[in-house]
């Protein structure tokens, strides 16, 4: 007998999002398995962004729906229409999805450590001493374990990028959304927060990334989705894709990141 297969951990079904008359999302559909690591390319202005905001409910759609673990974000299902859900219950899905910004976003006047602890205590409601354990041991898995009484403002921009990567996984998501996570940083810190994301793809991290550093989706994504215009142009596996891309707008958006 054949085993069933199992639905996907997001569904994301025909999505269309306006800012006023510019329609930036035209029709979206992906679905990601538990366990994949999609990589989201394609040049500024496309979507990539507004897109991950979406599936954590920081946008809201215009059309369409977006469902995780098989239930709609940030809307219930009335009479076959979809109505903002409560707060609370779009709080306790954003809990489940993990999500790094450009922006480091840490409370300046706490340490690594207190920073993240924060959500664990306050949005999970843990007793201090769980979520302090919680916090050494998701700090230590970046590496910085070392720098728990460490300050942002004494930290570089990398180990605050990873500060903001353990706060996300203090939370125990089972999904992460990367929005160009390293487009802050200067180019030798770039590596140090690449090293985390492939260490969290390694060990089989649901992931979402939206990412300009054509060697990290080469390597450490199942899958590429190149988007332009609001609208998904092309979805490969990345050999297929870097080697051999189906559209030319992939075609020429390589040719110029790739460029010397």
């Amino acid at each position: 007998m054949t085993a069933p297969v199992a639905p996907p951990l997001l569904q994301i079904e025909n999505v269309h999002k306006r800012f006023g008359r510019n329609e930036v999302l035209r029709g979206i559909t992906a679905a990601v398995a538990e366990g994949e690591v999609v990589a989201i390319l394609g040049p500024s202005g496309s979507g990539k962004s507004t897109l991950l905001r979406c599936i954590n409910h920081l946008e809201r759609i215009d059309a369409g729906r977006i469902l995780f673990e098989g239930q709609p974000v940030g809307y219930r299902e009335r009479n076959g229409r979809l109505v903002e859900a409560p707060e609370r219950e779009i709080a306790r899905v954003r809990a489940r999805i993990g999500m790094v910004f450009q922006r480091f976003n840490l409370f300046p006047h706490l340490t690594a450590l207190g920073n993240v602890m924060e959500a664990p205590v306050h949005v999970l409601g843990l007793p201090r001493e769980e979520a302090r354990a919680r916090a050494v041991a998701v700090l230590e898995r970046v590496g910085l374990g070392a720098k728990l009484d460490a300050y942002p403002a004494q930290l570089s921009g990398g180990q605050q990028q990873r500060v903001a990567i353990a706060r996300a996984l203090a939370m125990q998501p089972r999904l992460m959304l990367f929005d160009e996570a390293t487009s802050a940083l200067d180019p030798e810190l770039v590596g140090e927060v690449l090293a985390v994301m492939r260490d969290l793809a390694a060990a089989g991290m649901t992931m979402i990334a939206v990412t300009h550093e054509m060697a990290f989706a080469a390597e450490a994504a199942n899958r590429v989705i190149f988007m332009d215009e609001g609208v998904i142009q092309e979805e490969s596996t990345p050999d297929r894709f870097f080697a051999s891309p189906a559209t030319e707008r992939a075609r020429q958006f390589l040719r110029r990141v790739t460029r010397p």
